[in-house]
């Protein structure tokens, strides 16, 4: 799968940028869409417009992690891996028994951005399973990524020389599309326009970037560590969703 976003959408944080990265849009003349579709010939390429693009294929999938898309009400969603808590979600989240992960995190999302204020990062720590997911809510022009606590999907994110933001699950597509600048996506992180990145295992810790060297020595973007003597300030309370969303259905 592969998801890059206008930075007006997703701005990647600056650490991931690489002072050693060959200048390269990974928007312009839609240079990573054209890469990624002459890498898998029966994919799928979703334009978003300024917003950016999203692109998929079940084509070379793991079949324990299976790749899945969907669009409901103007949300495109990106999941690849499966939940182990189908069932007990799609009763929280008033939902039919066809609704598969996808459905899921587009609800979840919903219930976020229409019923909140919510503690997103319980939303994500709800999600029992091995995934990795991108959502773009047009409408709303909002972003949100997430990886599970194990890091259990293969999934990679970047920014090229222009600042977009480039999320994928294969290194060299993202690479290819941000050179030196980009690393692992974080395990047990959420990614959302307005809040950027933040843990759901520990959602009142900062997280500070650790360089990353490649094998030559040179600085290779960053990854993201929870920063255990930090605390962040918050005034919402701490409450579960299950609890709070139960009674719109």
């Amino acid at each position: 799968m592969l998801a890059v976003f206008d930075k007006s959408v997703g701005k990647s944080p600056e650490a991931l940028q690489s002072p050693h990265s060959d200048p390269v849009s990974a928007l312009k003349d839609g240079f990573l869409a054209t890469h990624f579709s002459s890498v898998h010939p029966g994919s799928v390429t979703i334009n978003l417009g300024a917003a950016g693009l999203l692109a998929y294929t079940i084509d070379k999938q793991n079949p324990l992690l299976p790749r899945l898309f969907a669009v409901v009400d103007d949300i495109f969603c990106l999941f690849q891996g499966h939940l182990e808590n189908v069932p007990h979600l799609k009763q929280q989240y008033g939902l039919n028994k066809t609704a598969n992960e996808m459905i899921i995190v587009i609800e979840a999302y919903r219930t976020l951005r229409d019923r909140g204020p919510y503690p997103a990062d319980q939303v994500v720590r709800d999600l029992h399973g091995k995934f990795a997911f991108v959502l773009y809510d047009s409408s709303a022009k909002t972003t949100f990524v997430a990886a599970d606590a194990d890091g259990s999907v293969p999934f990679f994110w970047g920014t090229d020389s222009e600042g977009n933001l480039v999320l994928s699950d294969d290194k060299e597509i993202v690479s290819k599309g941000c050179r030196k600048s980009f690393a692992p996506f974080p395990k047990g992180c959420f990614f959302t326009t307005s809040g950027g990145l933040r843990s759901f295992e520990h959602p009142l810790n900062e997280l500070k970037p650790v360089p990353r060297v490649d094998s030559s020595g040179e600085v290779c973007g960053a990854t993201f560590k929870v920063d255990a003597g930090s605390r962040k300030e918050t005034s919402i309370p701490r409450v579960g969703s299950a609890a709070n969303w139960s009674q719109h259905y």
